[in-house]
């Protein structure tokens, strides 16, 4: 039985297979899952390097493992889900993260950490591309702005975990408290599976998803003037993912040796700024239908940059928690919109070289932050987050006509 929903001011209604409902259920789930196994991880940051006895800057190398597992696996993945499909890629993918996230409390170095997040990252890297070309399938088929919705699922797995985080931070040791995320994950990852390998895809496709992702790869992939576009987005990406990498991973450590915010509040910066970020985009479908791709970009760098110069530089943690709440709402919905159009664009390559890019900055963001912490302060580091945030809005405002127009 179809249902329709009506596009308003689009022209005739849309039909939405039981299939398509299904599907999208299941990927929201995978994404969901993603946010909560990696704010686990970022939460007990504190602790793991307590453990280690790692600095700022050997802190900042160990991170580097988990971008440079990610950026090596990310264009491979691409290719991978040309030829099987996204949606097993996801799977695979998901059960490795799921699993990797007990092995970094067992680290005894700052080398070793590095070589346990190396798999870590790669799992990162693979889950996030695939999930997300998956999506940029369902979305070509529903014919809506819906991405937000999924990255929605990310941000609000995000809050959880880092909610449950805080709770169990004094009270719990790193190593129990990520193992039992690990045992949770690889069961939410089964119950999933089932529903996203089997789901009917759109327009009666094989539900491996094989031919979508095949599909969807091919249009306007071959063009200079698309590739150079799907490169501007992947930077447009990566200057909002790196405020949110430098979020996840620093901002508790901001709280906490910054202003002396005890572990449990300190690991309140990651949750309400996950918080924001999944209310923004829970809205982010009715916004870009109001404001457009082009307006809701630049629009939304603008307020993360001013958000982010309230959270590095706010001399209360009052005032820095409401800055990270405004840099939230402000990033929420560039990096879903930025990948979306590239995966438009060019399918899973496409979503692979922007996601490359994007996820470049939200990775070796963290790295910058360490480095940059060791030499100036910790603060002054933050406020790099409101400059690329800026810088992200005035690329999206020089490239408006082809964004828009693409």
């Amino acid at each position: 039985m179809l249902t329709w929903r009506v596009r308003r001011g689009v022209g005739p209604r849309v039909a939405v297979e039981p299939g398509s409902r299904r599907l999208r259920a299941a990927l929201t789930a995978f994404f969901a899952l993603d946010g909560f196994v990696f704010a686990g991880w970022v939460v007990r940051i504190p602790a793991v390097k307590e453990q280690t006895g790692a600095s700022s800057s050997a802190l900042g190398l160990a991170l580097l493992g988990v971008s440079l597992g990610a950026v090596v696996t990310m264009m491979l993945t691409g290719r991978l889900c040309q030829r099987f499909g996204a949606r097993p890629v996801t799977v695979g993918a998901a059960l490795v993260l799921a699993a990797s996230v007990a092995l970094p409390p067992h680290a005894g170095s700052p080398l070793v950490l590095g070589l346990v997040l190396l798999l870590f990252g790669a799992a990162f890297g693979a889950l996030n591309v695939a999930a997300n070309s998956a999506a940029v399938e369902l979305v070509a088929a529903l014919g809506r702005p819906v991405m937000p919705s999924f990255h929605a699922a990310y941000s609000l797995g995000g809050m959880l975990g880092a909610g449950v985080g805080g709770l169990v931070a004094g009270q719990v040791s790193a190593a129990r408290h990520l193992g039992a995320l690990a045992v949770l994950g690889v069961a939410m990852v089964a119950v999933a599976a089932r529903f996203l390998l089997s789901a009917a895809a759109p327009g009666g496709q094989a539900p491996d998803g094989a031919t979508g992702a095949r599909a969807t790869a091919e249009p306007g992939s071959g063009g200079a003037e698309t590739r150079w576009l799907v490169l501007v987005l992947g930077l447009i990406a990566l200057c909002t993912a790196y405020g949110e990498g430098a979020l996840a991973d620093w901002s508790a450590l901001h709280l906490r040796e910054s202003l002396g915010a005890n572990a449990g509040l300190a690991a309140a910066g990651y949750s309400v700024f996950a918080m924001a970020m999944t209310v923004g985009r829970l809205t982010g479908s009715a916004l870009l239908e109001r404001l457009g791709q082009t307006r809701a970009l630049v629009a939304g760098g603008a307020t993360a940059a001013v958000g982010m110069l309230l959270g590095a530089l706010g001399p209360t943690v009052w005032l820095v928690l409401l800055g990270f709440v405004i840099t939230g709402l402000g990033l929420a919905n560039i990096f879903p919109v930025a990948i979306g159009r590239a995966g438009a664009l060019a399918g899973a390559q496409g979503v692979a070289a922007a996601s490359t890019l994007g996820y470049g900055g939200f990775l070796l963001g963290p790295v910058a932050i360490g480095f940059l912490a060791d030499w100036f302060s910790l603060a002054t580091a933050m406020t790099t987050v409101a400059l690329l945030a800026a810088v992200a809005a005035a690329t999206a405002q020089l490239a408006r006509r082809r964004i828009q127009s693409d």
